[in-house]
Parts: structure tokens; sequence; C-alpha cells
């Protein structure tokens, strides 16, 4: 335990004993006293203030929104009157109840004022239209109306009183209710009722007396528009934060049946939820006006309530205005937060006040101890001039002295390595180069060596087989002129003999060109790739029958190339041996494919694939040089000579292979002016 405690208690006794900490400490402990309860002190007043002045004006929001739904009310009973005295300058009342127009000027009366209803009523109450209708609901108003003139109220009709006015008012009442949290149990899924502002209008005859009224009414539910409008009045512009927004709602008992709060999923009009059951219990039950924080459909309102009375006097709803409460409470936290913020602002600048205090008491030592510690961890550095004339300003000079001469030897030391490091690089790059060199003229020497041992022997071999293919071809000519007619059936075998003499000769001369600089004119012609494609087949259908290897043809290009027509077939019959010598004889699924397409106006791609053993990676990079042979007994030509080719002819090949899956050889070839393509070359073949 001793032994733990003792470095603790030395540590303690070093801070106490430090004069700068001691000093701090007296600054600090005084604002670390009241900072706590200054904080509490302005969370708790602006909470308070801050609430209060919402429910203010949620209040106030209220009484807006209550004097709107009533000046709503005399709104639309003046037109009413205006209209219905309209109606009665433009028929006399003898006529209007039999007048064939009474109805149009009825619907035009009810267009003009925004009514959803407008009827002309006997003081019974039945209809002047149809004598025999007095279905319409049995309203105090209308006798009212008699008694005092144009009137209007709140009421509730069943579902039935409203389908005997129109039946479409009574779908438009429909509500399916929503389940809502908080709300008063109920076993009740729908509302069929509907609040109507009801209004009456007496029309009088000479004498002053009732003859008539028009009764007109506008239903709440589901009314839009309605709440929208005194939502605008009540929360305008620049009424509440950019990121709040007030409502207004309509009840039908504690039903909103028009609103335009929004649920959050799905984003629609919380139409058929509920009001929470502490709220419908003071403002239904009792009464009384609600002005608190409540729980509208899914989230926190400021919200203020107040009952709806009909024209008996009995509660049957509630007008609600309202916004969110958490804008303001985020606005609240923000500024506790500033508040937080200026706080610690102020005790850091306390505490710099505190250290820069005590700092320049104690701080010529300290910058020589931290130089020194500085010094010792191996980083270069000086004592600054020091303010105070002392012993301290003497050690600091003398210190930096010693310094210098520690710096000025490390620098020589550092200069000679690096001098030695930059020779060792140099000889090192120098020697590399020299290498590279000798590898170049090595593979120079030995690639000259290899073109002229292929000149010597392919002007020998040329010396040679030409003589006999002369030979071979005079006889052909006269064997086909002794035999005449008799020839035709073995003229084609014949033509291929002659054709393939010819391609003979042409090998031979293209040794030739690869042994030696390309000379002479340029053969190429503009030619049909698939003809040639076609004649290669034949010429490698032994070879292919005898290793049970497929070749498929699939020919869509529709250009011709410019290519020599011996060469190019020399390239392709190059690429098919390849590509059979890649597939193992054990294989029964050896398959070819030679594919041709149109790559743009200029080019044609011919594309020769195996699915043979493929060609490491490794290799790929030397796969087109001479005498490079993977196959047992190949001269290592074949592929050089097709890259000489088609690089005379302006074409180039590359490749794609993956080891154990096959390769595939890519030649594109120079696309030959437009000009007409043949028909019967261009269909696919296998």
């Amino acid at each position: 335990m001793n032994a733990t405690e003792s470095p603790r208690r030395s540590l303690w006794r070093r801070l106490l004993g430090n004069l700068r900490y001691r000093l701090l400490a007296l600054v600090l402990f005084p604002l670390l006293l009241v900072l706590p309860g200054v904080l509490a002190l302005a969370y708790y007043w602006s909470h308070e203030v801050g609430y209060r002045h919402l429910l203010m004006k949620a209040n106030t929001d209220l009484a807006v929104a209550h004097e709107s739904f009533v000046a709503t009310r005399e709104q639309y009973l003046l037109r009413l009157s205006l209209a219905s005295e309209a109606l009665q300058m433009r028929l006399p009342l003898p006529q209007l109840s039999s007048a064939p127009a009474t109805a149009a000027l009825l619907a035009r009366l009810q267009g003009d004022t925004g009514f959803d209803f407008v009827r002309l009523l006997d003081l019974q109450g039945c209809d002047l239209q149809q004598p025999l209708n007095c279905l319409y609901p049995k309203s105090p108003l209308l006798q009212q109306a008699r008694l005092q003139g144009a009137v209007s109220g709140v009421e509730v009709f069943s579902a039935t009183e409203l389908g005997a006015i129109d039946p479409g008012l009574a779908r438009r009442a429909y509500l399916k209710l929503v389940p809502t949290p908080f709300s008063q149990a109920s076993d009740k899924t729908e509302e069929t009722r509907g609040m109507m502002l009801h209004f009456a209008y007496p029309l009088r005859n000479a004498k002053g007396q009732p003859v008539a009224i028009v009764a007109a009414g506008l239903l709440m539910n589901g009314n839009l528009a309605f709440v929208d409008r005194i939502r605008d009045i009540v929360y305008g512009p620049g009424s509440l934060p950019a990121d709040s927004q007030g409502n207004v709602t309509l009840f039908l008992d504690d039903i909103r049946i028009t609103t335009n709060v929004i649920t959050q999923i799905p984003r629609e009009r919380a139409l058929g939820t509920r009001v929470s059951e502490q709220v419908r219990n003071q403002v239904l039950e009792r009464g009384e006006r609600w002005l608190a924080r409540a729980f509208v459909v899914d989230d926190w309102y400021i919200s203020a309530y107040e009952p709806v009375t009909d024209v008996h006097g009995q509660r049957i709803g509630m007008l609600y205005a309202g916004f969110l409460e958490a804008p303001f409470l985020q606005s609240f936290y923000q500024w506790l937060e500033l508040l937080l913020w200026l706080f610690a602002l102020g005790l850091v600048l306390c505490i710099s006040i505190a250290v820069l205090g005590a700092r320049a008491i104690f701080k010529p030592i300290e910058i020589v101890a931290d130089v020194i510690e500085q010094v010792r961890s191996g980083r270069r550095q000086r004592i600054p001039l020091l303010a105070a004339d002392n012993q301290v300003t003497l050690l600091a000079t003398q210190f930096n002295n010693m310094l210098d001469q520690l710096d000025a030897q490390h620098d020589q030391i550092q200069q000679a390595a690096a001098s030695l490091e930059l020779k060792v690089a140099q000889r090192t790059d120098e020697l590399q180069q020299h290498i590279r060199l000798l590898q170049r003229s090595r593979e120079q020497l030995v690639a000259q060596g290899k073109l002229a041992a292929i000149g010597e022997l392919t002007a020998g071999i040329a010396h040679e087989i030409n003589n006999p293919t002369a030979v071979i071809l005079g006889y052909m000519d006269l064997l086909l002129e002794e035999l005449g007619d008799q020839a035709t059936p073995v003229r084609h075998e014949a033509q291929m003999i002659i054709d393939q003499v010819y391609r003979i000769r042409a090998i031979i001369t293209n040794l030739l060109q690869f042994s030696r600089p390309e000379t002479g004119s340029d053969p190429h012609q503009a030619m049909d790739p698939h003809g040639v494609i076609r004649d290669s087949r034949q010429l490698v259908q032994h070879a292919l029958s005898s290793r049970g290897i497929t070749l498929h043809l699939d020919l869509r290009a529709r250009h011709w190339i410019t290519a020599d027509p011996m060469q190019f077939q020399q390239v392709l019959i190059n690429l098919i041996m390849n590509a059979i010598n890649a597939i193992a004889p054990e294989r029964t699924d050896g398959r070819i494919s030679l594919h041709s397409r149109d790559r743009g106006p200029d080019a044609v791609l011919v594309a020769v694939r195996d699915n043979g053993c493929g060609i490491a990676a490794e290799l790929q990079t030397r796969i087109f040089d001479p005498f490079f042979s993977r196959t047992q007994g190949g001269s290592g030509l074949g592929l050089s000579i097709s890259y000489r080719i088609l690089q005379h002819a302006g074409a180039s090949i590359s490749l794609r292979s993956r080891e154990g899956r096959g390769t595939t050889f890519f030649v594109w070839l120079r696309a030959a002016e437009p000009q007409a393509s043949p028909s019967a070359s261009r269909k696919t073949g296998s």
C-alpha cells in the first residue's frame, strides 16, 4: 500500500508546491463554484419563460382561429343574404316556387356562393320545388329565420338527414376511424354524421311577412380548403420558425373531420384520427379550454383547444390551433448550448489569463528546461533571446554556443555520409545502364543471327523448292491441256493443287521477306474475307477430322478487307493449326470458333477461339517472337510470320488466354472502300 501511494503523494506535493498551479487554482475555484448554479438558473428561467410565451402564442392563435371561424360563417351568411335578395328581385315571390327557371337559379346561386347545397323551403320546411318532399332536417334555424331574419349556426346531421338533402353529402361525411395513441378506448370504427354550417334566410312579401326560406349549408367533413384558409390566416409567413408548422383542426366529438395535420407514415391528412383522452375530458366533458402541450397524432404540439357548440347549445366538437414543439425545443437547446459555450469560453479565458500570468513569472526557466528536453530527444533547438538580464540569460547564451558547435560537427558528418551515398547511387545507376545496354546488344545480336540464319536457310530452300514447284505447275498445265474436257470431274481438285503450289511459293517469299526488310510494291487488294475463311477451313479439314475437332464459323462482317488473299489465308491457317495443337489429343470435345464482325466503318475483326490448354501469362509477351514455340517439333515461325504479314498489311493481332480455359486471337483488319457486298458469302456457316 505504501509503495503504491508514495508516488501519488509525491506528485500531489509537487503540484501543490508549484506556484503556477496554486495561482491557477485560486483563480478557477470561484468560477467553478458559481458556474453550475448560474447554468441551472439560466436553464430554469429560459425554460419557464419560453414555455409560457409559447402557450400565450397558442392561446392567441386559437383566438384568431375562432374569429376566422366566426368570420367565415358571417361571410357565407352575407353571401346567402345578397344572393337571396338578388333571386327575389329577379323572380317575384308568387312565381318563384313554380317558375321552371327556379332550379337553374338555385344551382347558379349555389355555384356563386360556394355552398354545398341550397334549397327553397316553405315555412313548414317542405321543398317548394318538390311539394311532397318534407324530409329536410328539422332545424331551429328555420324558426329563427322567420322571426329574426338571416341566421346561421353549427349543426350535426345524421347520415339519413344528409342523404335526404343530397346523397353525395352522406358519402363525403363518411370517415373510417384510425387508431390513435392516447385516445379514449372506443368500439366505434366509423363516423357517418356530418358537421354542417347551416344558414337560413327568409323571403318576405310586400307586407314584410315571411313566405319562404332559402336554406343553405357548408359541410365541414373533409372540407380541407376551409381549415387551410384559417391556417394561412393564423400562421402566415414569418409567424413560425422555418422548420416548424402550424395546424388548424375541426373535430366532431373527438374525431378530426377536417385538418391540415399530416401523419408521418403515410404522408397524408390525419382525417379520422382522434384526440387524446385527457384533452377530450377537459374540453368536451367539462367545457374548458385546453392550453398546454399535447400529443397530436404522432408528435408533440403546443396546443390550444376550445369546444364548438351547436344551435342547441350542446358541445358537439372542438376547434384546435397549434404548432410543433420540436423546433422551439431545438432552438432552446441551441441557445442553451450557446450559453454553455460562452461559459466554457469564459472559463478558458480565465485559465489562459492565469496561465499567462504564471508563465510570465517562470517563463525563462521553463524555456531553458524545454529546450534541453528537446535537444535530448534529438531535435535542433535554441534558447530564444530572454527579456530578463540575469544569470539565466548568461546560462542560455553559453548553452546555445555549445549547441552550435555540436550541430556544426554533426552537419559535417551528415554531409560526408550523404556525399558517399550519392556516389554509390551514381555508380549503381551507371552499372545498371551498362547491364541494360549489354542485354539489349545481346538480344539484337541474337536476333540478327537468327535473321541471318533464316536468310541463308530460306535462300537455299527457295532455290531447291522453286524448281520442283515450277515442274509441278508445268506438268499440271500440260495434264489439264491433254485431258481437255475429260478433266472436268477433277478440275476443282487440280486447281486446288495449283493454288497450293502457288501458296508454297508465297510461303517461301514470306520467309525471305521475314529475313530482310520489306521491299517492293503493296500487293494488297479489296477482298471478301469470308471466301478465304471458308477455303482455309477446307485446307485444314483433314487435320480437324483426324483429331475429332469441330470448327464453327460465325461470319457476320459486311465489309470487305484490304489484304493479300494468300497471305491472309496463311495467317488463318497458322492460327487454326496453333489452335488444333493447343487441344489435347485425348479430348473429345475439342472446339474451334472463328468469328467475324464489323468494328465501325474502317475495321473488321476476325477472332479465332479454342478451348485448348491456354497460354501462361508470363509467356504471352513472347508468343510472337521468332523461333519461340511451345509445340514439340514446331519451328516457332508461324506466329512470327503472321505478325509480320499483318503488320505489313496495316493490320494488328492480339490475344487473350487463360490456362486450362483456352485462347482467343483477335485479328484487326482494314476495311476496303465501300462496295457491293456479296450476298451468299454473308451467311453464317459452321
